[in-house]
């Protein structure tokens, strides 16, 4: 039986210094993801590609952070969490220090991809570290704190690239962020505590594939899967090119500028927790669905030159985006009865693997046919989004006439 008394407790130094220490390394991993997008108009001119090819070093790095996160979760069982974590934040720093002297675009996109490689071991681990170390009324408190790195990583990323390539050029953003994740990785590891709970597990393949094919084969949790990745494929692709929208005519915005706007990141911050709040008042598909209208109201408002209405845009954006992806979270965590940590690590799969594929191939429809279609694009992949969660709803009303017979 566990000493509960080695359980880290709400409200003690102890739990602060390791909610700190997972919400820096989470800053780390999700400025790393993001803070190129500012970037890749200036990344374009240097090395001569076409924005499609630029976007290249976000969906990437996306894509390899989204595939090792199916292998990063089974590695931890059987090797620890503190240690895997800890490697992830220092290689990653490493690699962003390397970039600064990188000459040739294709050695950088292979930088950028072994970069989502190393990042993908926080993510994969952190909720795991989280539940076997802090005692249980601890647990939601850890989390939300977890949570807010993600978006305070996603938005200060996106604004320190602006900033520091207008004052420097694109490769000092890079050397800036990787002196930045070193100073994060060190107090990661001084103030994170070792784990006490933990129990290494031997790695059974057979074991981890079973639980995978399992959770593709309930209709409701593929319906997550699903939207998970159609969000994040319109988020994505929609800040890559934005860059470029605002970039040209008629706006002629500077990167430090288009860095500020993401300060709309914020929004998410206060709907994600909001989502949880209405969980006695909506169901969880009605939360979805309400939450892809919002997306498709911001997205519709980008369609303005006025630069506050694409501002109001960008907001409610956000504003949604997480809203769903709140919900969507939660309602893979009620469903997955079973090997939940596999659960978990397809939906981010999914949802990683979404907005690498829109970080790229909303390239071509914003090269070839501008920011209109770009937008009709998103507002019908939105709709598709609309009709999984009807079908979702639509499960769970005859669900609950099942019980009731």
């Amino acid at each position: 039986m566990q000493n509960t008394n080695t359980f880290i407790k709400e409200r003690t130094c102890k739990f602060w210094k390791a909610t700190l220490a997972l919400s820096f390394g989470s800053f780390l991993v999700f400025s790393n993801l993001h803070f190129t997008q500012p970037l890749l108009p200036l990344i374009s001119k240097e090395f001569k590609v076409s924005p499609a090819m630029a976007s290249l070093t976000v969906s990437l790095v996306t894509l390899s952070l989204s595939l090792f996160l199916l292998i990063a979760g089974p590695i931890s069982d059987h090797i620890g969490r503190k240690n895997l974590m800890s490697f992830g934040l220092l290689t990653s720093s490493l690699i962003s220090i390397a970039i600064f002297f990188v000459s040739d675009f294709w050695f950088l996109l292979f930088l950028r991809t072994l970069q989502g490689i190393t990042l993908a071991c926080l993510p994969a681990i952190a909720y795991a570290y989280i539940a076997e170390e802090f005692e249980k009324k601890a647990i939601g408190v850890a989390i939300g704190l977890y949570i807010s790195g993600n978006t305070i990583g996603g938005m200060g990323g996106r604004i320190i690239g602006g900033f520091t390539s207008d004052l420097w050029g694109w490769r000092y953003a890079y050397l800036t962020m990787g002196a930045i994740g070193f100073l994060c990785f060190l107090f990661f590891v001084f103030s994170l505590p070792k784990s006490r709970h933990f129990s290494p597990n031997a790695l059974q393949l057979r074991v981890v594939s079973g639980h995978f094919i399992g959770h593709l084969k309930n209709r409701e949790l593929r319906s997550a899967y699903f939207l998970a990745g159609i969000i994040f494929f319109i988020f994505m692709g929609l800040f890559n090119y934005l860059s470029y929208h605002l970039h040209g005519a008629p706006y002629h915005l500077s990167s430090s500028i288009i860095g500020l706007l993401y300060l709309s990141y914020l929004a998410g911050t206060f709907s994600s927790t909001l989502s949880g709040k209405l969980d006695s008042i909506m169901s969880i598909p009605n939360r979805m669905c309400t939450g892809l209208l919002i997306m498709l109201i911001g997205v519709l408002l980008t369609l303005f030159t006025s630069l506050p209405l694409i501002l109001i845009g960008l907001i409610l954006l956000c504003f949604g985006f997480f809203f769903v992806h709140a919900a969507a979270t939660n309602w893979v965590s009620i469903l997955a009865t079973e090997a939940k940590g596999s659960s978990s690590s397809l939906y981010l799969f999914f949802y990683y693997a979404g907005g690498s594929l829109g970080s790229f191939l909303l390239g071509f429809v914003w090269e070839y046919f501008g920011w209109y279609t770009t937008v009709g694009v998103t507002t019908l992949l939105l709709v598709v989004g609309m009709k999984i969660t009807l079908g979702m709803a639509i499960g769970q009303k005859k669900e609950k006439l099942k019980m009731t017979v």
